[in-house]
């Protein structure tokens, strides 16, 4: 088999470029449907119409329901061709975008993203997360192609509350390893080919950035500062870790993070705290050395993402919920099997026991 790396067509990332939106929309067409949340609209709104009136071109906005579930999609999607819209612009979280890669996909149209937080590696993937109406993950719809455009407004992004951009350090700390089981097992990449060594050095940047950056740009953040170390921290989050999960693979991080979804006590969490809990069960399953295991946990800790069931929401979870977490993390075609060894449901609850144990231990609890 190939290897294959794919991409969106383009990156922009700087302070205050969601102004521009409506120049970079008029590439793609003459009248755009912004999906966005109402919170988002308030925020925002006037910013996208203001920037489409000086280009002279239409742009509707759509409030989301909350959840990327068919039922969500297939609404859009016929609002999409009641109206005659011709191009698809997401605007906010992970969410959105997916659903509305989603709905481009289906309505066979251009797609911009443009991320009002730096949560997850969504925005640059060619890959929407299916959840049921009521938030449990059902499937990955894979999707022939990336993004047209990712636009990242820094500044808009660094007022955004802090636990959002560390939750998409907890996605991105999964990247590196996961994309090294999956080069480790010849694994099949979500971009339909084998591990490149370009995307394996970007998984491998992701990480190294978040270890060097990562606890600065919390710090700055918290101080409402946006800073060159949260600037590189976007990047990591969105570009580096949606190029590197994308086109390396994913492993037993984000099969974690679906069995995780199961557990209505998880449900408040963000997708990236629950990948980070995710990475350290994956790395107690392959039994790495000491040193990995406290660098991934200390860093988890310094930032605040959660390394306990207890941070998790589910500190009275019983074995037969675990159980519950380990059925749907094992279930056939899920992508914890890249992992370079079998993995069962025995060892997916034991890790996930032992990993709230080195983090209580870790946090002297």
């Amino acid at each position: 088999m190939a290897k294959t790396l794919i991409s969106p067509s383009r990156y922009v990332q700087g302070p205050g470029e969601l102004k521009n939106i409506g120049t970079y929309a008029s590439k793609y067409g003459k009248k755009a449907l912004a999906i966005i949340s109402k919170g988002g609209y308030k925020r925002e709104g006037s910013t996208v119409e203001d920037s489409f009136k000086k280009e002279g071109i239409d742009v509707g906005f759509d409030f989301f329901n909350g959840e990327c579930s068919k039922n969500e999609i297939k609404r859009i999607e016929n609002i999409v061709k009641d109206e005659g819209y011709d191009v698809i612009i997401g605007i906010g979280g992970g969410k959105i975008f997916d659903t509305a890669k989603a709905v481009a996909y289906y309505s066979s149209l251009p797609v911009i993203i443009a991320p009002t937080i730096a949560s997850t590696d969504a925005p640059c993937s060619a890959l929407s997360v299916i959840y049921s109406d009521e938030g449990v993950f059902e499937e990955y719809l894979f999707l022939p192609s990336n993004p047209n455009l990712v636009l990242m407004d820094t500044e808009i992004i660094s007022h955004s509350p802090t636990r959002l951009t560390v939750s998409g350090m907890g996605d991105a700390l999964a990247t590196y390893f996961e994309a090294r089981a999956c080069e480790r097992s010849g694994a099949t990449s979500c971009a339909g080919g084998k591990t490149t060594l370009a995307a394996m050095a970007l998984a491998e940047l992701c990480y190294s950035t978040l270890m060097e950056e990562g606890r600065k740009a919390k710090i700055a953040l918290d101080a409402g500062a946006l800073t060159p170390s949260v600037e590189k921290i976007i990047e990591a989050n969105t570009l580096l870790s949606g190029i590197g999960f994308e086109s390396a693979g994913l492993a037993g991080a984000h099969a974690i993070h679906n069995g995780l979804t199961v557990l209505e006590g998880c449900h408040g969490m963000y997708h990236g705290e629950k990948v980070a809990f995710g990475t350290i069960t994956q790395l107690v399953l392959e039994n790495v050395d000491e040193e990995e295991l406290e660098e991934v946990i200390f860093f988890c800790i310094d930032v605040g993402l959660p390394v306990t069931f207890e941070e998790l929401g589910i500190g009275n979870v019983t074995d037969e919920e675990l159980r519950k977490v380990a059925l749907t993390a094992t279930a056939e075609g899920d992508t914890i099997h890249n992992l370079p060894f079998p993995v069962t449901v025995d060892s997916v609850v034991a890790a996930l026991k032992a990993a709230d144990g080195y983090g209580r231990f870790y946090k002297g609890l």
